[in-house]
């Protein structure tokens, strides 16, 4: 099992599109719930955020790889979980 990064930064509608998605996924994929996740707000820390090759938010990482980037869709997002597990 590897960890899940998410970049996001608060007021970001897409951000919370994708929260609302993991919820959802969840719910269909309780295993998933196991998998370690960080979710970093990219303005709150942005010494993280730099250390990263993304653009837009929400983006996903598994690991060092990222899967997701931008407008989220729930396939995408579960793809990442199902890449994690």
């Amino acid at each position: 099992m590897k960890q899940v990064i998410m970049f996001m930064f608060k007021g970001c509608p897409h951000c919370k599109r994708a929260r609302e998605m993991i919820v959802e996924i969840f719910a269909e994929h309780p295993e998933y719930a196991k998998i370690p996740m960080t979710v970093i707000d990219e303005k709150e820390n942005p010494e993280i955020a730099n250390q990263y090759d993304y653009y837009f938010v929400p983006t996903f990482y598994v690991g060092s790889e990222k899967m997701m980037e931008g407008v989220p869709s729930k396939e995408a997002i579960e793809k990442v979980f199902a890449r994690a597990w």
